[in-house]
């Protein structure tokens, strides 16, 4: 796998279908995700000034979504930054496996949607930034 950068942390419109009766959008995995999907897992009730997330994968995909409401998307790749406020159903942030990332800035009621490319797999979490650091300098 080739080294992963916040360049790689792409936004995705998801389609939006609309009618009378409201709107609906639907995921394809390896066709709007470019993985296929073996998890998914949503987010909420998260306390006011609470963060998510804070950590990289080492192998595992990730598309995140705000289902509902708001929050922001931090990611880093050893180098660079960026932050990403996702608000919008119909669309979601892919964050390759190699980058750090965490959620922030939750609004009240936020319900965020997580598809992710692996089962959940303790070992390949990286939780500390410093081994996170190192992680980045290796060929992985």
């Amino acid at each position: 796998m080739k080294k992963t950068t916040i360049d790689d942390c792409k936004i995705i419109q998801l389609p939006k279908v609309e009618d009378p009766r409201g709107s609906l959008t639907y995921i394809y995995e390896n066709e709007h995700v470019p993985f296929p999907i073996r998890r998914v897992f949503y987010i909420y009730d998260v306390p006011a000034g609470k963060d998510r997330g804070a950590h990289a994968h080492k192998e595992c995909w990730e598309f995140i979504i705000a289902a509902s409401g708001a929050l922001e998307v931090h990611v880093n790749d050893g180098t660079r930054d960026k932050t990403v406020t996702l608000n919008r159903p119909f669309q979601g942030i892919l964050v390759p496996p190699g980058i750090w990332a965490h959620e922030q800035e939750f609004s009240a009621g936020v319900l965020c949607l997580v598809l992710t490319s692996h089962d959940y797999d303790e070992n390949d979490y990286i939780r500390d930034y410093d081994e996170y650091l190192e992680f980045k300098k290796t060929d992985y």
